[in-house]
């Protein structure tokens, strides 16, 4: 479902917003990656960038199954903007839920996208939640255009490497 009429964006214009919910299974998964290649695609990543996004929502939604309470759906809302993609990701947990932060699958989300988060929160703080105030652990990513990294994330160092020659 594409929602246009949705808040403001990062960059003041209003974001094209695709919702996607999901069985939490090993056979609807690859449907979510598969999304965040194709939109991605379609906004001119390289090759590379796309690869990333797709690893990064893969390796989300794995954390995410982890700590899911029962058999619930998992909902991802991609927002396209001009200056990038913006993904939020979360599931029903049970309370006092936090999204696990201390991990190697953490850190290898932290080096796909530009912006990551994790938290505990509820239905009625997320997109797509149906306003009840039942527990749910959400991981919010950001993954900007070349070029098009806001200012006040500009100043960030980001990873460093050095190359002998």
């Amino acid at each position: 479902m594409v929602d246009s009429r949705g808040a403001l964006a990062q960059d003041g214009r209003r974001a094209d917003r695709l919702e996607l919910r999901v069985p939490i299974t090993a056979m609807q998964l690859p449907a979510v990656r598969a999304m965040a290649g194709d939109l991605a695609i379609r906004m001119d990543y390289d090759l590379d960038s796309v690869e990333d996004l797709r690893l990064a929502v893969d390796e989300a939604c794995a954390t995410l199954a982890s700590i899911a309470d029962g058999e619930p759906q998992l909902t991802v809302v991609f927002e396209t903007t001009r200056s990038g993609l913006h993904i939020e990701a979360w599931v029903p947990t049970a309370e006092g839920t936090d999204v696990p932060r201390d991990g190697f699958g953490w850190t290898v989300l932290a080096t796909l996208v530009d912006a990551v988060e994790g938290r505990p929160s509820t239905q009625a703080q997320v997109p797509g939640g149906n306003g009840s105030d039942a527990p749910v652990a959400v991981i919010a990513m950001d993954k900007y255009l070349p070029g098009q990294r806001p200012p006040e994330l500009a100043g960030e160092a980001g990873p460093t490497f050095s190359v002998a020659r």
